[in-house]
């Protein structure tokens, strides 16, 4: 544990902060080692036998609070032992929590109808904190404390350190087959635009068909990237390789046909970064994650390192030794499906505490700030264009006061020009107010 506890640390200070300063900082009960440090952090029985593992483990409701931040466990008082300042709260149990995904662990039974641990069942949402990354929150407050002990130690600067711009091949197109080009004139009885479509997307080729959105997408992508420069900016496309009989797997995703050797092609001109997208049966079955990560990389010549889920379906937290397994190194399935927001607690990238084994992995997770249809589907947040974007905008403001990164998931067939849902219009909102947020003073 002393490795993960260190990690906590100089992670709640951030990287931005010296690891002599993390020497001055103690996790200790024992009053006789108060003087070795500057500032002490009093455990919790978080990681008590007994405790941990449990549902004991879990914080109970209302929170209490340490000059206004919430926390998760311990008191919210601190106090001068000598000349020690000494936290009670548990800062160091509270971001173990949230980052490895404890709750999940141990509530094995909570799931939806996808088999994921639902947002609105998480403490994040319950406790009313989902939007604020409160393990940033936590590191502010350590910061300070630090100060009053004399210890000189900066605030991160508030700018935004990465946006990743991400893209799911969930379906290449809608009227590229039989199906969907019959489908298309049958509805096209009563929408003669869409027998048009259907007509001409399927006997004239991939770019005429209205799913087929890449080339807008690219563009806004690039615009943002070349703002930003690369470094502060990356576009990700992450391909399925595998399709199996569950229907979630639907359509299928032939990597060796003429549409997606296409995408492919394409992809590479434009020097977006491929990711494996492994499949719902992948999540359901992760040994698959082996196979799948081979056809991808043969399909594209050349080898993956990052991940999405489809469905976002990451059950269950040890699911991600499989993609360590697979030289993944690099996860981009920290969302909720049902709401959007901080669902590890944090906006910057963190590496991955196996909570059954208590190991601290190189694997490093990023969470999904916004995925369109979080927003917009009934089922989810269920929200109109102008609350959307409100909302939208303040996570985005919130990443850039924390310097966090972004991560942001919009679909190909959410763009589409003639739908009538705001994505389109909202997803160059985001990126110009991204824009605006980096290079324009405030």
């Amino acid at each position: 544990m002393n490795e993960i506890i260190q990690y906590i640390i100089q992670f709640l200070l951030g990287d931005h902060v010296s690891k002599e300063v993390s020497k001055k900082i103690g996790y200790t009960s024992d009053e006789k080692e108060y003087s070795k440090y500057k500032l002490v952090i009093k455990p919790s029985d978080f990681f008590d036998d007994g405790v941990y593992g449990t549902e004991a483990g879990i914080p109970t409701l209302p929170l209490k609070q340490c000059e206004g931040v919430p926390i998760l466990f311990g008191e919210g008082k601190t106090e001068t032992v000598e000349k020690t300042q000494v936290v009670h709260a548990d800062i160091v149990a509270g971001t173990y929590f949230l980052i490895s995904r404890y709750e999940e662990m141990v509530k094995r039974t909570i799931r939806d109808a996808h088999k994921r641990f639902p947002g609105t069942e998480s403490l994040p949402y319950k406790a009313g904190f989902i939007d604020r990354p409160i393990i940033e929150e936590w590191g502010e407050l350590l910061r300070s404390k630090l100060r009053e002990t004399g210890v000189k130690v900066s605030e991160p600067p508030q700018e935004i350190r990465k946006v990743y711009l991400t893209h799911d091949v969930d379906q290449i197109a809608h009227f590229r087959n039989i199906r969907g080009m019959l489908g298309g004139m049958l509805r096209g009885l009563r929408h003669p635009s869409e027998a048009k479509h259907s007509y001409k997307s399927f006997f004239g080729g991939l770019i005429f068909d209205p799913w087929y959105t890449f080339p807008y997408l690219f563009k806004l992508d690039n615009e943002l990237k070349n703002a930003l420069g690369s470094e502060k900016c990356e576009i990700i496309t992450f391909f399925r390789s595998f399709s199996g009989k569950r229907k979630e797997d639907k359509p299928i995703a032939n990597l060796v046909h003429p549409d997606y050797q296409q995408l492919i092609n394409y992809v590479k001109r434009k020097k977006v970064t491929f990711g494996l997208h492994i499949s719902y049966e992948a999540g359901c079955n992760p040994e698959l994650i082996t196979d799948e990560k081979k056809r991808l990389e043969k399909a594209i010549k050349s080898t993956v390192n990052y991940n999405r889920n489809h469905f976002l379906n990451n059950r269950e937290p040890e699911d991600f030794e499989y993609l360590i397994k697979n030289d993944i190194t690099d996860d981009f399935s920290m969302g909720y499906a049902d709401i959007a927001g901080f669902r590890l607690g944090t906006c910057r990238a963190v590496r991955w505490i196996n909570p059954a084994k208590k190991e601290l992995t190189n694997l490093h997770l990023h969470h999904l700030t916004v995925m369109d249809v979080t927003l917009s589907e009934k089922r989810y947040m269920y929200m109109n264009a102008h609350d959307a974007f409100q909302y939208c905008e303040s996570l985005l403001q919130t990443v850039k006061k924390f310097n966090g990164e972004i991560s942001l998931l919009w679909h190909n067939n959410s763009v589409e020009k003639s739908v009538k849902t705001y994505h389109r219009q909202l997803y160059k909102n985001l990126l110009n107010h991204i824009n605006q947020l980096e290079n324009h003073d405030e």
